[in-house]
């Protein structure tokens, strides 16, 4: 059985930093694309691809606005995935998921597995 379980929210200030991790089971990273997603509070929030690591090639899509700031990783070893997060902003405010993924040139569309509880990252002053 797929399973993601993310770990690492929290509240910090803006400009501040957070690192998420997912732990992946049921199915092994280094033959799948990851990536993560996101969902603002709210009403009607949709929820939007961040970033993703494409498997056969290495290359990692990066939402622009995330660009110079979100950092993904995985650690195939411990199958697992990580967001580096930094200079975060309010608009960063949002629940965090992972999730097996195709990970495009230009966007990220989830694939495989359901989601999971994400985590949660509230930036605020």
């Amino acid at each position: 059985q797929v399973q993601l379980v993310e770990s690492g929210g929290g509240s910090v200030q803006p400009g501040g930093s957070l690192t998420l991790s997912c732990t992946a089971s049921g199915f092994t990273l280094d033959n799948s694309d990851i990536g993560w997603f996101r969902q603002a509070p709210g009403p009607g929030a949709k929820r939007e691809g961040v970033s993703c690591i494409r498997v056969r090639d290495g290359f990692i899509f990066n939402l622009d606005s995330v660009k110079g700031r979100f950092t993904i990783a995985r650690d195939n070893a411990k199958n697992m995935v990580y967001l580096q997060m930094n200079d975060l902003k309010p608009e960063d405010t949002a629940t965090y998921y992972c999730a097996g993924v195709t990970c495009y040139d230009d966007y990220v569309s989830r694939r495989f597995g359901s989601w999971g509880q994400g985590a949660q990252v509230t930036v605020s002053s």
